[in-house]
């Protein structure tokens, strides 16, 4: 199983981590989903590729970065 971070720019209210997290269900592979909105941070687990997690992103208002350090972000 694979762990993904990301931070997500503009995830700051309950509407927005609903919005993010229903992005990120529909991604091939994704198993779980775990937000922590009061530090804008996203947690996946699945068999997911991060292209297709960035890809889910397109269009929006939010900027996302994949988070590089290999440590588990605690959420």
């Amino acid at each position: 199983m694979r762990h993904l971070s990301l931070f997500v720019g503009g995830m700051d209210c309950r509407r927005c981590v609903r919005e993010v997290t229903a992005r990120l269900r529909d991604v091939p592979g994704v198993e779980t989903v775990v937000a922590d909105v009061s530090r804008s941070l996203i947690r996946l687990s699945g068999t997911m590729a991060a292209g297709d997690v960035l890809a889910a992103f397109a269009g929006s208002t939010y900027a996302v970065r994949l988070l590089d350090d290999p440590t588990p972000v605690e959420l």
